[in-house]
């Protein structure tokens, strides 16, 4: 009877640990599920409404999530609205720097006053008129014809005053007045019946000299292909050529009228289509 009533006593006193690891998981539980409980408690008391990404509407969040592109200085520009001229230094970074920076095709290099002293002595006016129609080495423009002649002139005279030149960049030209043009119109109207009979005769293609090619390359493209400029391909370097000439002459031509990489759309000159097709002709004929 006692050994019984011992048995009962001693069960009575037993645990669900049993074992080293069952205490370790215990004293860590302990621990830990306050913990989380108390994390969770202090989420849900100071939890504040959720909005998703771009929901806040208001002036000072619209303003914010924008701040990364104004920050950048960039400007809307209406392609209906008159062109905005550049300063000479802008025309200068974005297409002259290439060259006039490193001396290439032998442009005088920005600042250099012993290179631009002769040509500054030509005068401003000559000056502008090579660069607007391109001279040696030099495309037209500097190979972007869509630049305006006034931005041409302020980047010759940004540079030449670099060199020791004191030209003043010109002010954009303003317009005729209106009422100039309204006496211009009638005449216009009653040329319009010649015209329309004499346009069948123009849009008949001219036939090219048998030169046209080679004309087209001493004059827009040599600059860059006689030299291997920006990573143009040389005259003559038939390695160069070779993956070129096998994609075929239109697309060639389509490179070369449009432009690709770090080639101008027809080499920055303003011949015609054909006329460049003649001289991607010319150049691939020399490594054949």
């Amino acid at each position: 009877m006692s050994d019984l009533s011992n048995q009962n006593e001693h069960d009575d006193h037993q645990t669900p640990i049993k074992t080293p690891k069952q205490l370790v998981i215990a004293v860590l539980a302990a621990f830990i599920v306050p913990i989380i409980c108390i994390v969770l408690l202090v989420q849900y008391v100071t939890a504040e409404k959720k909005m998703g990404a771009g929901a806040d509407n208001t002036p000072e969040a619209v303003a914010a999530r924008i701040s990364p592109v104004a920050d950048q200085g960039f400007t809307l520009i209406d392609e209906s609205g008159p062109k905005q001229l550049q300063v000479g230094s802008a025309v200068y970074t974005a297409f002259c720097a290439a060259c006039h920076d490193s001396g290439a095709a032998g442009a005088p290099k920005s600042g250099d006053s012993a290179a631009w002293s002769p040509r500054i002595a030509q005068g401003y006016d000559t000056l502008v008129s090579h660069a607007i129609q391109g001279i040696r080495g030099m495309p037209a423009k500097g190979g972007n014809p869509a630049l305006d002649d006034v931005e041409v002139a302020r980047a010759v005279a940004y540079m030449a005053n670099k060199g020791g030149a004191s030209f003043k960049e010109p002010e954009a030209k303003t317009a005729a007045p209106a009422a100039d043009a309204t006496p211009a119109a009638a005449p216009a109207t009653a040329a319009t019946a010649p015209a329309t009979e004499a346009a069948p005769a123009a849009a008949a293609p001219t036939k090219l000299a048998a030169d046209a090619g080679k004309k087209i390359y001493d004059s827009a493209c040599m600059a860059c292909h006689g030299s291997g400029v920006l990573g143009a391909p040389k005259l003559g370097d038939k390695a160069a050529w070779a993956d070129r000439i096998k994609q075929g002459p239109a697309l060639l031509h389509e490179h070369a009228i449009k432009g690709i990489r770090g080639m101008p759309p027809k080499g920055g000159s303003a011949a015609s289509e054909d006329e460049i097709k003649a001289a991607v002709d010319y150049m691939t004929a020399a490594v054949k």
